[in-house]
């Protein structure tokens, strides 16, 4: 961030005063302290339509589409089915994508759900924000698309099965040279994640125009026409409500990135006409590139050869369309080219969430946390989320750590946006009291199936599979992920009840009113008399 290029708001109350509330949000303490000041970004610096929509589209268009099509046909054991799953999969995501429009468009605030559950959850005071830190900072990682880019690297180098320590070490460097290019360039990360998404949805059209060649024939094996009673079940694959929900955490998990431009709405341009262009076309595009990259695979690869694919299902792919020749090779370097796109986008996104997290000093060292130093970049926050990301990437056992990666990193998720889509309905309820009025409005309806869905996929896990469809426990993701979420109740309650209690001072949040309105909260400690 160029702090050169930023205008100070004009002080909008005198230091000592009290602040009289102006939303029923929180009780504000206005604390006006020499040396505090708020800023705002000049325009120029600011993203446009163009640079949302490939801020999207590169989180979204990552490792999951070129990988998680085998674990979902391993989990359903019907064609049919996981195709139509990809369908449920981006309807629930356009549901999402209502929900979150009407929270931004009202408090256009980098930060994303953090600051929805803050307007909605103000007691106990700061609970909310607490579990949100504890999902953001220990879950908040890119270790999928980073792993994923090392066993794809192996896959075009010639290693047909790619996994273990080398793709990790790959998977490792992928992640430094993202955080440390966003933390010392800003500007060209910027720049080449939006080159980098027009190379993924390159190779998405590549697979899907492939895909139809298979369809008539055009094939180095035997056509493997899955598509004849492409609804029956094979008895030796899933099946059951378990493996259904796991299937689709995944899909949600590739669709995942829809909410990304949410977490940086204070530096995009005019957010009501940008979020509102930007985050249709790009998730109604990818909507119709997964689904038919789905039919392509499914075309070209044997179920049983697409069950036991894991992550490589684009590289077996163009090695059957193409046989051994360089393209089988090259292009699956193309796919690994695509998911450092998405680390890039991950990380430029999470890192922006953890400083906005040390700006209101709810994070831990807050001052260490929200520096730009040394180069107007967010390179501490970038540091954090490059320390969780090789946590999680060397932790996992080898052979399903994709899919143990994915289901941890997508499950709390499901319970924060269960709580964001039933926090919008209770101010639709109490739209005056409340005093919501947001430039978008998100129908009753689609506020439900949003809430409803996220509340099935935080639930089912925890029911024994029928079959079992993975070598660790069914239990493992959906306790740990929990267990997060516990830990941030663990937090506020040190953080807030404990520690104040030992120093002899409260917390309290501070308003701080911009120059175009909108708010910003900070949380400081004031001393007891």
């Amino acid at each position: 961030m160029n702090t050169s290029q930023k205008k100070k708001a004009p002080r909008q109350e005198r230091p000592g005063t009290l602040l009289q509330q102006a939303t029923p949000e929180h009780t504000y303490i206005s604390l006006h302290i020499a040396g505090q000041e708020v800023y705002q970004f000049e325009e120029s610096r600011k993203l446009g339509v163009t640079s949302a929509v490939f801020l999207i589209l590169n989180k979204m268009i990552g490792t999951g589409i070129f990988s998680t099509p085998s674990g979902i046909y391993k989990a359903t054991g019907s064609v049919g089915v996981s195709i139509i799953l990809w369908v449920v999969g981006g309807i629930l995501t356009f549901t999402g994508l209502s929900v979150y429009l009407e929270f931004g468009l009202k408090i256009p605030l980098s930060g994303g759900e953090k600051n929805y559950l803050e307007r909605v959850y103000r007691r106990p005071k700061y609970l909310a924000s607490s579990i949100f830190l504890s999902q953001m900072v220990f879950l908040g990682f890119s270790s999928g698309n980073a792993l994923a880019f090392g066993q794809y690297v192996l896959f075009a180098a010639g290693n047909d099965e790619p996994d273990g320590w080398q793709a990790r070490g790959i998977g490792i460097a992928c992640i430094t040279f993202a955080v440390v290019l966003h933390s010392t360039l800003p500007k060209w990360g910027m720049r080449l994640f939006n080159v980098l998404g027009v190379a993924k949805v390159i190779v998405l059209m590549l697979i899907v125009f492939c895909g139809f060649a298979a369809l008539n024939g055009h094939l180095k094996i035997d056509k493997p026409n899955n598509f004849q009673n492409s609804l029956s079940f094979d008895p030796d694959m899933g099946g059951g409500v378990y493996n259904y929900a796991s299937a689709l955490l995944r899909i949600v998990y590739s669709y995942k990135g829809w909410e990304n431009a949410n977490y940086v709405l204070g530096e995009v341009k005019n957010p009501k006409r940008t979020l509102s262009i930007a985050a249709p076309l790009a998730i109604g595009g990818v909507m119709t590139l997964y689904v038919l990259a789905n039919v392509a695979y499914f075309a070209a690869i044997p179920k049983t050869d697409l069950a036991n694919s894991g992550v490589i299902v684009a590289g077996l792919f163009f090695k059957n369309v193409f046989g051994d020749s360089a393209g089988a090779r090259v292009l699956p370097a193309l796919v690994a080219i695509s998911n450092i796109g998405n680390v890039l986008a991950v990380s430029f996104g999470h890192a922006r969430v953890n400083q906005e997290l040390a700006k209101e000093g709810i994070l831990p060292f807050s001052k260490f946390f929200a520096s730009n130093k040394p180069f107007n970049a967010p390179a501490t926050s970038l540091f954090l989320h490059w320390v969780m990301t090789i946590i999680i990437l060397v932790a996992p056992p080898a052979g399903e750590a994709y899919e143990f990666i994915v289901d941890l990193y997508t499950y709390p998720g499901a319970w924060i946006n269960t709580f964001v889509a039933a926090g919008l309905i209770y101010l639709h309820w109490n739209r005056e009291k409340e005093q919501w009025d947001s430039p978008w409005h998100s129908r009753f309806l689609v506020n439900v199936i949003y809430m409803l869905s996220n509340l099935f996929l935080a639930v089912v896990p925890f029911i024994p599979p029928d079959v079992k469809s993975t070598s660790y426990p069914y239990y493992v993701f959906p306790v740990v992920g929990v267990g997060v979420l516990v830990f941030g109740v663990v937090y506020w309650a040190v953080w807030t009840k404990l520690l104040p209690r030992l120093g002899g001072y409260k917390v309290v949040s501070e308003r701080r009113v911009l120059e175009d309105g909108s708010e910003v909260v900070k949380y400081i400690k004031v001393k007891l008399s």
